[in-house]
């Protein structure tokens, strides 16, 4: 894949008709990303208009409950034809194994457990979740879950990606959010690096959002981040 293929923009917005604004706005971006606020608002019918015009799709629902409940949301999205879906690690191994399971033969769509929120740092993580490790300990920890469950792969911070594609493998899908192109503020993210920095460090997919959604000129955002990925 070329560096731009490896970019995937989040459809955060709470409307169907902002959501076709920013389609309309970003023709050349071939794979999005479709969060709660948005499948909770529109529903199914917002990736129904991302197969008509033949994009690819990520359904970012993060995915945290009991095995049966989270077998029955992963089967419900396998028949939506999504490319990637998530859900927490923490949900535990017997629910990973179960959404596996759920995914048919083909693993359809691929799994993505999240490790840790990229809007939490060290000190969230030891103060007000009490978890003893160490944060990249942490997020390595919940990848290894993952993969041992049979999940394609998982998503984490570009600080901690080196290491989980270091012991997870190659085979293994690494995801990055809190990725900011070197023009752009790091808003509520906590756990950041620039598009070059991500992929140097073994990320497959980078996850930027509100420098291109939130920007003046979406296009002339994206004209940007595409030179400062391939210059």
């Amino acid at each position: 894949m070329s560096p731009t293929e490896r970019l995937i923009v989040p459809l955060d917005v709470p409307t169907r008709d902002r959501a076709l604004t920013l389609l309309d706005r970003l023709p050349e971006v071939s794979f999005w990303k479709v969060g709660l606020e948005l499948f909770v608002s529109v529903g199914p019918e917002i990736l129904t208009e991302l197969h008509q015009r033949q994009k690819r799709i990520f359904l970012d629902l993060k995915l945290h409950d009991i095995p049966n409940t989270v077998a029955g949301a992963t089967a419900a999205a396998h028949r939506y034809q999504v490319d990637l879906l998530t859900l927490h690690a923490t949900a535990g191994r017997a629910a990973l194994e179960a959404a596996v399971a759920a995914t048919g033969p083909e693993q359809q769509p691929r799994l993505l457990a999240i490790s840790l929120l990229t809007s939490l740092n060290a000190r969230d993580l030891a103060l007000d979740l009490k978890i003893p490790l160490e944060l990249p300990e942490y997020a390595l920890q919940m990848a290894l879950l993952a993969q041992t469950a049979g999940c394609a792969g998982a998503v984490c911070s570009p600080q901690e990606v080196a290491d989980l594609r270091r012991v997870c493998g190659d085979d293994f899908l690494l995801v990055c959010p809190g990725v900011r192109p070197s023009w752009a503020a790091a808003g509520d993210q906590r756990r950041v690096a620039t598009p070059t920095e991500a992929l140097r460090a073994g990320a497959d997919y980078l996850v930027i959002g509100r420098p291109l959604t939130q920007a003046a000129d979406p296009a002339a955002a994206w004209q940007r981040l595409c030179e400062e990925l391939t210059g």
